[in-house]
């Protein structure tokens, strides 16, 4: 066995030799030959181009702007002093034009008319007894006293029944045009001292601005400058009252009208105005002159920082900034910038 092994190592030495030979041969005597794959064309990179806006300082002002409606300036709210009536009729509609003691509506009378006949009659009769009286018992100045009373009692009697079924009635102190009426309904039960109708009298006029969240009132005071304009004129005004000072009002209606509403007195204006027509206001709340401004749009905010990108030759740099008055389009900005920088607008 060991001579077999012998004769076999040339043979094997042989192999070996010729394994190697192969490996160390060029790929391409026995490979087909790779095309060489092409380098990808050279691509210019894109310039990026920036919207900027050089920092300069200018002026800067906050306001409030919107439309207001024209009412009155003096106005009567008519409630009943009793509680315990039901409506019986609302004799006015809204834009009734209304005079002094004008009744604007009822309470149910319940039976008070037919009491008020039935004490007529006692008193008639009281009174015819007096006079009877006075022919038959000449010297008795006692029963005639005696009758002279019962004709007074029966008089106060009278007297409290009609007073009862005046106080069914509202009536008006004033002329003017019904500019409220509270949204009762017949046989619905009424309040003492709860406003039904209110009266305003349109020589008299104010403006008055609603908006839809009492935070867009924010930063408005009174005694403020307003600028109002009308048919494209303008008339100055002032602020005369804002929710914090609004008056204190039982009726919710009221109360959520004036929570979100401001009241401007004007100056000036035309006796063509009327209760009911509308008035552009400008309310300036805030302003800074000489400071440094911005757009809006280059003032960026994450998470509670603000900052802008400034351009710095071909690169963007982030600054934190300070703002201070924001306006509708500018931003005031208080620290962080200086004049001249470029800042790049959002895009």
């Amino acid at each position: 066995m060991w001579k077999k092994a012998k004769r076999l190592g040339p043979l094997l030495g042989s192999i070996v030799f010729g394994a190697a030979l192969i490996s160390i041969l060029p790929g391409c005597s026995l490979l087909p030959k790779e095309e060489q794959a092409l380098k990808p064309p050279l691509v210019k990179p894109v310039k990026e181009n920036f919207e900027v806006y050089e920092v300069k300082k200018s002026t800067v002002t906050k306001q409030i702007s919107g439309v207001g409606t024209f009412a009155s300036d003096k106005m009567q709210y008519l409630y009943y002093t009793e509680s315990g009536g039901r409506l019986s009729e609302m004799l006015v509609q809204m834009g009734t034009v209304v005079h002094k003691g004008d009744v604007v509506a009822l309470l149910e009378k319940g039976e008070v008319e037919g009491k008020i006949r039935q004490q007529e009659i006692v008193v008639e009769k009281a009174k015819v007894a007096l006079e009877l009286a006075k022919d038959e018992q000449r010297g008795n100045a006692l029963a005639i006293r005696m009758k002279v009373l019962d004709v007074q009692k029966e008089d106060i009697q009278l007297d409290m029944l009609r007073q009862q079924l005046a106080k069914t009635k509202l009536v008006s102190e004033v002329d003017g045009i019904v500019t409220y009426i509270d949204p009762l309904k017949q046989g619905d039960p009424v309040t003492a001292y709860r406003t039904l109708i209110t009266v305003s009298d349109p020589k008299s006029m104010k403006l008055v601005y609603e908006t839809t969240s009492p935070i867009d009132l924010t930063g408005i005071q009174v005694g403020m400058d307003a600028t109002i304009k009308y048919k494209s004129n303008s008339y100055p005004g002032k602020v005369a009252q804002i929710p914090a000072t609004a008056p204190q009002s039982d009726v919710k209606a009221i109360q959520d009208k004036n929570a979100k509403s401001i009241v401007i007195v004007t100056e000036g204006l035309p006796e063509e105005v009327e209760i009911g027509n509308s008035g552009d206001i400008t309310i300036v709340t805030e302003k800074r002159e000489n400071v440094l401004v911005i757009p809006k749009l280059g003032l960026r905010s994450y998470l509670g920082r603000e900052y802008v990108q400034v351009l710095e030759g071909e690169s963007r740099k982030e600054l934190d900034v300070e703002k201070g008055i924001v306006s509708a389009t500018e931003v005031e900005i208080r620290k962080g910038l200086k004049e001249g920088q470029k800042v790049i607008l959002n895009n």
